[in-house]
């Protein structure tokens, strides 16, 4: 037997609030010309703290998972944005990030930690270290699709 219980309107305290899109929490187009033409730009160097603090993670292991050397790191910092072959790794990073989030039903902390963990689908690897080739982001994104149907083959 199911029991229902119900909280009046006056009960009823609402969780902590998961933002409904990763991209507008980030101030980036999720697609469209908008999106290519910053990723061809590059990324102003500020959307790193931002998508660093998105994902609760420092921001050395943002630029790590995106292949960027401390002195790199520095020499953008100073040119004030990425070159387009990181900022299509950042963006390849959020919608990682975005796709891990809808697994874990919108829990931060949750997708954080799967990312950050070596996973037995991806060869004991962890999400994070397979940002730097097209195809691992795909096998990334594969994977938790997989999981989301609960295909484990």
């Amino acid at each position: 037997m199911e029991v229902k219980v119900l909280l009046s309107v006056k009960e009823y305290q609402p969780g902590p609030q998961i933002p409904q899109n990763v991209w507008m929490t980030l101030g980036l187009p999720s697609r469209g010309t908008m999106l290519h033409d910053l990723v061809h730009e590059g990324l102003p160097f500020e959307y790193l703290e931002r998508i660093a603090s998105f994902l609760l993670v420092p921001r050395g292991v943002v630029s790590k998972a995106i292949c960027v050397s401390p002195t790199t790191m520095a020499r953008r910092a100073k040119a004030g944005r990425f070159n387009a072959v990181e900022s299509d790794r950042l963006v390849a990073l959020v919608a990682v990030f975005e796709e891990a989030l809808s697994l874990f039903e919108n829990d931060v902390a949750a997708a954080t930690e799967w990312m950050s963990t070596p996973v037995r689908g991806l060869g004991s690897k962890r999400p994070l270290d397979m940002m730097r080739t097209r195809v691992e982001t795909e096998a990334v994104i594969d994977l938790i699709g997989r999981l989301e149907r609960a295909v484990l083959v």
